[in-house]
């Protein structure tokens, strides 16, 4: 009995055949007979995609994992056989026997399109109620609706390919990483709760009371703890909750592939992890990255993408121009200017026929969620200007074209405001929505960046304190050692992002591994010493018994599977995901327990 592994996609997972002798019920798979079968007697064994009677003859796609077969019922044949045929609706699992025949009308797009099984027999294993949406590649299923009845949509091709990509992903990443001498080593679910920028979700203990246990948002301190402990390469593919508000497209439990290293420097981490992508798209999609990944620090990426997870797939970079407050009559441009802020130019090539005054107003609506005043703007059309702040700018067209490169046809778009950062992210809303208007944003492209040189703090307005920009247990960058808390705000880490197509896709730096290093971040941060030893203690004290240097990255497996298959949700690479709310339409959770359990875990609800 033949049995194909999977459905195979790409020239870099030829189909391959393997052995079993415990499947009883069918001697093939519906992806797997082809016309050299011809002739053959074999048994299938799934489910009724659609049925289609034609004259005399019955026709009934059945799918199951691996693909669809085409069956035939033939009335002249076998009118009982034909008629039970007739009876069947879409979903219900049935059992054929048949012979292999070739078909006389093919079909391309099926792998099995040169076949047919005439049917001989045939068992109703299961009927089914009428699904609420179709089984189909593009269903009418919305996505309540769709993870409601989730066990319904997982037998579609597209999100069953989805979480096939996503086991080849995983299955190439632990060869790599194993390749490399890496161990993976899985570290606890049922932790201390340690605040790391979100909120914990707790899980009370029933034989102490008043205590909990916490779901870990990353492993963070056991991979640290394993490289004291002298596992100098781990990884794993870990699962990681924080109990967030709804989001978009975040997902209370996500799953990212943990990888810490000793005795490295943040280039060896970037090489590693550089290498890893390199390989695993390779394998498992066919596609070829870059041979080195571009790096653009944070002050940067900021200044010229108004962004830290820039993408890349189009050019388009911001420019400074709080030049145009001398040249220019526009108040708004001195005012910024004068209040120590910024003004940013943006031009946008050879659109300005395309942008009517409505367009440009969705534009400014964008700058606008990011806090900036407006969005000037004007049009070059034949060396002078038009619209917008045109008249502001009389006598200044050529200097101002000339410094920001602009030409004939171009739409230069400003914002200007007292803040330098809201100037740069507010016009870089503007690019962002501009690169999906223009379709400049190609699918097909994986255009990796790496963003370093990350402040280490950030000032924290409503609490009036620092707060650690990535986490509490990342290293400053060792110029700053000594003058750490003079100013933190002008501190740097050795931390570094990995972005993809705008997205950031991993996340990681060169941890702290001397206590007393340790001990002065956390005062930076706001924990007394006597927090500080309740929640870490542990770890700074692992660090007294010869803690080596070390760093590591992690980058979301969901977000990366998400760009490799074109999608533009990670619920479509999740086999049961929880909607915006963090629900589950599915199973109802979360839900409400009975008071027996509340007791037992010595808890009472309060109104």
């Amino acid at each position: 009995m033949t049995f194909p592994s999977g459905l195979i996609f790409g020239a870099a997972y030829p189909k391959t055949i393997i052995t079993h002798h415990i499947y009883m019920y069918r001697t093939n798979t519906c992806g797997e007979l082809r016309l050299t079968d011809e002739g053959r007697t074999a048994t299938l064994a799934g489910w009724v995609q659609r049925t289609r009677k034609m004259g005399g003859m019955t026709f009934v796609d059945l799918r199951d994992r691996y693909g669809i077969t085409q069956l035939v019922f033939n009335e002249a044949l076998n009118a009982p056989l034909c008629e039970q045929a007739n009876k069947l609706g879409r979903e219900f699992v049935i059992r054929v026997t048949g012979t292999v025949r070739e078909r006389s009308n093919k079909n391309p797009h099926l792998a099995t399109g040169e076949i047919e099984l005439i049917v001989d027999e045939l068992e109703v294993l299961n009927p089914a109620l009428t699904p609420p949406f179709t089984i189909e590649d593009e269903t009418d299923g919305g996505d309540d609706l769709r993870m409601k009845y989730r066990y319904l949509d997982l037998r579609r091709q597209a999100v069953r390919k989805n979480l096939e990509l996503r086991h080849r992903m995983a299955l190439e990443v632990r060869r790599y990483l194993n390749d490399l001498h890496f161990l993976e080593v899985e570290t606890p679910v049922l932790v201390n709760s340690t605040p790391e920028g979100a909120r914990d979700y707790l899980v009370p203990s029933r034989l102490y009371p008043g205590k909990f246990y916490a779901l870990p948002q990353s492993p963070q301190l056991y991979k640290q703890i394993l490289m004291v402990s002298g596992f100098d390469r781990y990884f794993q593919i870990a699962r990681c909750y924080r109990d967030e508000d709804a989001r978009g497209d975040r997902q209370p439990e996500f799953t990212q592939i943990d990888i810490e290293m000793s005795f490295v420097s943040r280039d060896d981490v970037l090489d590693v992890t550089e290498n890893m992508f390199r390989t695993v798209f390779k394998k498992t999609i066919g596609a070829d990255l870059a041979q080195s990944f571009p790096r653009i620090s944070y002050d940067d990426a900021i200044d010229l993408y108004g962004t830290d997870k820039p993408d890349i797939r189009f050019e388009m970079k911001m420019q400074d121009a709080a030049w145009l407050a001398e040249c220019t009559e526009f108040a708004v441009f001195k005012d910024a200017v004068a209040a120590g802020g910024a003004v940013k130019a943006l031009v946008v090539k050879g659109q300005a026929v395309n942008y009517s005054r409505k367009k440009i107003e969705e534009l400014e609506a964008a700058a606008k969620i990011y806090k900036a005043k407006g969005l000037a703007w004007t049009k070059v059309a034949g060396g002078a200007f038009e619209g917008g702040i045109a008249k502001y700018c009389a006598g200044a067209e050529v200097e101002i074209c000339k410094k920001l490169n602009a030409q004939d046809g171009d739409l230069l778009l400003f914002v200007a405001d007292a803040k330098y950062k809201t100037a740069c992210t507010a016009l870089g809303a503007v690019r962002s929505k501009l690169g999906k208007d223009l379709n400049l944003l190609d699918p097909k492209v994986f255009a990796f960046l790496w963003v370093i040189d990350f402040p280490l703090f950030e000032w924290n307005e409503d609490e009036q304190k620092w707060d650690p920009a990535h986490h509490m247990f990342s290293a400053p960058q060792e110029r700053y050692l000594d003058t750490l808390e003079q100013n933190p705000g002008e501190v740097k880490g050795d931390l570094y992002d990995l972005v993809l197509n705008g997205y950031e896709v991993a996340s990681g730096s060169i941890r702290i591994h001397n206590p007393e290093l340790q001990k002065r971040i956390f005062n930076i941060v706001g924990f007394n010493p006597t927090d500080a030893e309740k929640k870490f203690g542990f770890l700074t004290e692992a660090f007294k018994y010869g803690a080596p240097p070390h760093g590591g990255i992690a980058p979301g497996l969901d977000r990366i599977v998400m760009l490799m298959a074109g999608e533009t949700s990670i619920k479509e690479v999740i086999a049961f995901p929880k909607n915006t709310f963090a629900v589950s339409p599915m199973d109802e959770s979360p839900s409400e327990v009975d008071e027996k359990q509340l007791a037992e875990l010595h808890l009472s609800i309060r109104e």
